[in-house]
């Protein structure tokens, strides 16, 4: 089996920093407008059906949380005022504040939005599924933003697995404080693959068939209520590699639905920033 060569190199993004109070920041990297062919080639290895067909999206310029939202984040938000539902303080399993937030629903997500939205007066949202997956991949084309394959030294995955030709590691079974591995992708974001899933705001669909093309959010319902389910990107700690690849996939028929490796990052468009 050949050898595993990482090499790691400095490169610089611009971002700005949202400012929750007590000592808590939130930093928003800008993401360069440009296109991109989302979804798996068939070719790729561990791909299904629903990253198909392979399509040209044009994405606008906008800002995408450096990292998932953290614990410590999470409680800054839920102390300001409530838009539409409650949240509850503590959620999160594996506790620790630099930990993402888990067990969280869609729904909660969308609230965590509405209420810093509504404190910033800035317009912030769940990712569409075509913007989470171009700030993934940030120009690249492989299964994952690091290259052909994932190991354990650069990603929080069921490590025991192997994809195409890497090699098994340490698998944690938890999830670890964003930027632990100190891995970033040409975006300049961190914890894409792996970690926790993360909610988009697109309603579930069975392919690619009929999407839109200008990397908008993908809805069946206008109003905040699921009709089809809600999508989820990433994979996370408790997933097999091929689940935490860039094009990977997966719903929840309930978007009430929460579990210890469920959380979120946020996005915000450009023109609420740019004044």
């Amino acid at each position: 089996m050949p050898k595993i060569v990482i090499t790691r190199t400095q490169k610089t993004s611009k971002y700005y920093v949202e400012d929750l109070g007590n000592g808590i920041e939130l930093d928003m990297v800008l993401i360069p407008g440009g296109s991109f062919m989302m979804g798996s080639p068939e070719d790729e290895l561990g791909r299904s059906e629903n990253e198909s067909p392979q399509h040209l999206v044009n994405i606008k310029q906008f800002c995408i949380g450096k990292y998932p939202v953290t614990q410590a984040q999470w409680r800054a938000i839920v102390g300001l005022p409530q838009v539409n539902i409650e949240l509850e303080a503590d959620p999160s399993n594996s506790k620790g504040h630099k930990r993402p937030v888990e067990q969280i629903s869609w729904y909660d997500a969308v609230e965590f939005c509405n209420r810093l939205a509504a404190h910033t007066k800035r317009q912030y949202a769940l990712p569409s599924e075509a913007e989470w997956e171009y700030a993934c991949r940030a120009g690249t084309t492989t299964p994952f933003h690091f290259g052909e394959t994932i190991t354990s030294e650069l990603a929080n995955y069921r490590a025991n697995k192997v994809y195409g030709q890497g090699v098994k590691g340490r698998y944690t079974a938890v999830t670890t404080p964003v930027g632990n591995f100190e891995v970033a992708n040409d975006f300049g974001l961190y914890d894409m693959h792996g970690n926790v899933w993360e909610w988009c705001l697109d309603d579930w669909h069975d392919n690619y068939k009929g999407a839109p093309t200008d990397g908008s959010a993908w809805f069946d319902n206008i109003s905040q209520k699921k009709s089809r389910g809600a999508v989820l990107r990433g994979g996370s700690w408790l997933n097999n590699p091929e689940m935490c690849r860039s094009a990977s996939r997966d719903f929840k028929l309930n978007p009430d639905s929460f579990s210890y490796n469920f959380g979120f990052r946020i996005v915000c468009a450009i023109e609420r920033i740019i004044r």
